[in-house]
């Protein structure tokens, strides 16, 4: 896991340099150049940082809801604990998804909040999480602490998908891939060039390991609390 540490830090480190550092022409003639995108100019530079974390929040959920389901089937507190530790830090990332995202709808849209319909989603995922946590807190007996928690983070992990990639798509809003919405976004919509591409794949790499790195980190925080608690 050192190496994923290091290469995780190393790659958002180059990411962040490669994100904000380059200057942006009308006409890139070098590598280092980013192009002007319609609408977005200097804005853009948020999609290395949005999406990412985005992305590992969805990631994180569905990894807590796949160990939810193994405990159910094994009875496995091993996988109680992972189940736990992805949420938090799907929790974590949500957090830091509406922020960012809420920053790219000031410049965007004019305000933070619009009541997008992907800003509507992510609320209720925190609602949802944040009720998962306290759930766990709130029962004393271990076994039925790790057992209801585990049926009700399963159906959190099918609501997150339908808040992710359903209900966007079915109402109309400013957010791309919205109901009636021709507008992909520059990365669906192919509108941006190869370097930029390069840099946010490179982004979502770096962002997926860093998440691992800290679903072990958590995991071995949370066996040793475990372990604490029962000497």
């Amino acid at each position: 896991m050192k190496i994923i540490k290091y290469l995780s830090s190393l790659i958002i480190t180059l990411v962040i340099i490669s994100g904000i550092a380059p200057p942006i022409v009308e006409f890139p003639m070098h590598w280092y150049q980013y192009p002007i995108i319609p609408g977005l100019e200097d804005k853009f530079r948020n999609i290395f940082f949005h999406v990412p974390t985005a992305w590992v929040s969805t990631i994180a959920f569905l990894v807590s809801t796949y160990y939810s389901f193994k405990y159910l089937t094994s009875k496995n507190d091993l996988y109680d604990i992972k189940a736990e530790s992805s949420a938090s830090i799907g929790l974590l990332f949500s957090l830091l998804a509406t922020v960012t995202g809420a920053l790219w709808a000031k410049f965007n849209w004019g305000s933070f909040w619009n009541w997008d319909p992907r800003q509507v989603s992510i609320v209720f995922l925190l609602i949802i999480y944040f009720a998962y946590f306290l759930l766990r807190s709130s029962i004393k007996n271990e076994i039925s602490k790790n057992n209801i928690s585990a049926v009700y983070n399963i159906i959190a992990g099918i609501s997150s998908i339908f808040f992710t990639f359903i209900l966007p798509r079915m109402l109309t809003g400013l957010h791309p891939g919205a109901k009636g919405g021709k507008d992909l976004g520059p990365i669906l919509g192919g509108s941006i060039s190869g370097n930029i591409m390069v840099t946010f794949f490179v982004s979502l790499l770096g962002f997926t390991l860093f998440y691992l790195w800290l679903l072990n980190l958590r995991t071995r925080t949370g066996i040793l609390m475990k372990e604490l608690k029962y000497d």
